[in-house]
């Protein structure tokens, strides 16, 4: 299980005083498997830290099916507050896919906290960097990829995520049907 400080550190190392200051702004929350923590439409204003446990990320379809949009591991930032929310309101939905574990900071204290100290900006602008890169990678698989390519990729990406949750929620990452998912999973094993 990854802490606060092993997680900034593995993305952007900061100073002791600067690591000091996250980790006293960090309030802990636990959450069990198959709650939604954040839902699409209302307030909120915090960065989350994932200490232990899967999550993901997605928005409902016009016709009401989840799309997952992204998947969490243990030691990820979630989507920061300035992506994930707009005037407070967040614009995505959040769920716990196994029990989990979080680091939770207030948002506003944060970006005080990046003005004061450069460190604490660049790991900040670090979690941005990383967060469009995922973006434009999953947008570009998307465009460019067979299903077969995208399934490669995904299991490349989460090792071993495929045995932890459900195959629905991976096929509507991937932009197939279930059906789809598990023909290509029986290919693959030949």
């Amino acid at each position: 299980m990854k802490e606060i400080d092993d997680i900034v550190n593995s993305i952007y190392p900061v100073s002791g005083h600067s690591l000091n200051q996250i980790i006293d702004l960090v309030e802990y929350q636990e959450y069990k498997k198959g709650s939604c923590f954040i839902e699409k439409g209302t307030h909120d204003y915090y960065e989350y830290f994932l200490i232990d446990g899967i999550c993901r990320s997605f928005v409902l379809s016009p016709e009401g099916e989840e799309i997952t949009i992204a998947f969490f591991n243990p030691g990820s930032v979630l989507s920061p507050f300035v992506t994930r929310t707009v005037e407070g309101i967040s614009n995505l939905n959040f769920q716990a896919l196994t029990d989990i574990r979080m680091g939770v900071m207030d948002a506003s204290k944060f970006l005080n906290l990046m003005v004061d100290h450069l460190d604490a900006r660049e790991f900040g602008n670090m979690v941005l960097k990383i967060e469009l890169k995922n973006k434009v990678e999953k947008e570009i698989g998307h465009a460019s990829l067979t299903a077969k390519e995208r399934l490669l990729k995904f299991r490349e990406q989460y090792s071993l995520l495929e045995n932890l949750v459900p195959h629905t929620t991976i096929a509507t990452y991937l932009g197939i049907t279930n059906i789809s998912l598990s023909r290509l999973r029986k290919e693959l094993l030949t």
